[in-house]
């Protein structure tokens, strides 16, 4: 049973943060405040007020051991696509939320920043949402340096704490899950911050107490959807060597407006070792699904061998790690009711397999490697 702690009643704390604005052209956004919290007790719900008046919120902080659930949906916007899909994930038990990129499709228009957060504040004030960046948070402009200013400022996430320089890429660790948020518009090649963090971040993960690795960015690597076709093969030429030694075993992606999974894979091709690839951007934007019209072909012919199921279909995914050996992945379409799974399937995690052991003199090699 969950304990309940309510702040200004059992016991009265005051956490003092940073407050941070911005200016876009004529749009100014007022204050924007940061406060970190805690240390906090682990699956337990805490009742919170910010700025000490307003409207008081629930906050649920995640299990300290397994079981834990992520609920996964990206490429969001603000449609009635949207909306239907919030109100699918509030109706599972989930504890924390991911988003690989794409948030409010305000595209310079600032105040849609705005009416998101209101949009998505009944759930992202309830349980974590940890979220990557996508291209439609860039807002590059003439004299305008910080392509990602507005995305930053209203979306600080915890990078400093994972040895991370870079609000784009960072990492955080629940219940024996590591999870790698990382940033494909930003730089990425051996020579980048970002490589050398990864490199250093996945180093540091033991396996034998961590037993899953899971990774989030932008742009799929493996697609097999006409659209976005390419896009991620630089990022996927510097980086999946070094996900693939660290054991990687589930890679979750956005980008494209349409559902698919894959076998495990690595270097292009069915690999036990590899690891799953997900594309969930079907969150409901106002681009729409990518589905077939006129004589456009939407996926490639034939069908590549990794790729197992594919739906151009708005919906969510949900994650649950079951223990350290087993989780449970299901897709569910907007279009049925949230219980009803439209894809599922079972994964067994790679430090159960014997492949980190196989690889490991391969993975030491290139963890250790200058």
């Amino acid at each position: 049973m969950n304990e309940r702690k309510k702040i200004g009643m059992t016991r009265k704390k005051v956490a003092e943060g940073e407050t941070t604005s911005y200016s876009y052209l004529f749009y100014s956004s007022g204050k924007i405040h940061h406060t970190v919290i805690g240390p906090l007790e682990h699956d337990t719900v805490y009742f919170y007020r910010c700025g000490g008046q307003g409207p008081e919120f629930q906050l649920k902080n995640p299990p300290a051991q397994f079981p834990v659930t992520f609920s996964v949906a990206g490429d969001l916007g603000q449609t009635g696509w949207t909306k239907t899909m919030l109100d699918h994930i509030d109706q599972c038990k989930y504890d924390i939320h991911l988003l690989p990129g794409d948030l409010s499709y305000a595209d310079y228009m600032q105040h849609r920043w705005d009416t998101f957060g209101e949009l998505v504040q009944p759930l992202a004030s309830a349980r974590p949402w940890m979220v990557t960046e996508g291209n439609h948070e860039k807002e590059k402009i003439l004299l305008f340096t910080d392509v990602f200013e507005s995305y930053n400022a209203r979306w600080k996430m915890p990078f400093e704490e994972s040895g991370s320089t870079s609000n784009l890429y960072y990492s955080f660790e629940v219940a024996g899950v590591h999870v790698i948020m990382l940033g494909s518009y930003t730089d990425y090649d051996e020579l980048s911050n970002q490589y050398s963090w990864l490199k250093a971040d996945v180093s540091k993960v033991d396996r034998k107490k961590t037993h899953w690795l899971v990774v989030l960015l932008h742009v799929p690597w493996y697609n097999s959807n006409n659209a976005h076709q390419c896009e991620g093969d630089g990022m996927m030429a510097a980086m999946e060597p070094l996900l693939y030694a660290a054991g990687v075993d589930i890679l979750l992606a956005g980008h494209v407006h349409a559902y698919e999974r894959s076998n495990r894979v690595n270097n292009g091709k069915s690999d036990p070792c590899g690891a799953v690839h997900i594309t969930i951007g079907d969150g409901g934007n106002k681009e729409d699904v990518q589905v077939e019209h006129h004589a456009c072909i939407l996926y490639l012919h034939p069908q590549p061998e990794w790729s197992l199921f594919h739906e151009a279909s708005f919906g969510h995914g949900e994650l649950k790690i079951v223990n350290s050996t087993r989780a449970f992945w299901s897709w569910h379409r907007n279009d049925d009711d949230e219980p009803v799974r439209s894809d599922q399937v079972w994964i067994s995690s790679l430090s159960s397999s014997g492949c980190l052991a196989e690889k490991k003199y391969v993975s030491r090699k290139i963890l250790m490697a200058p």
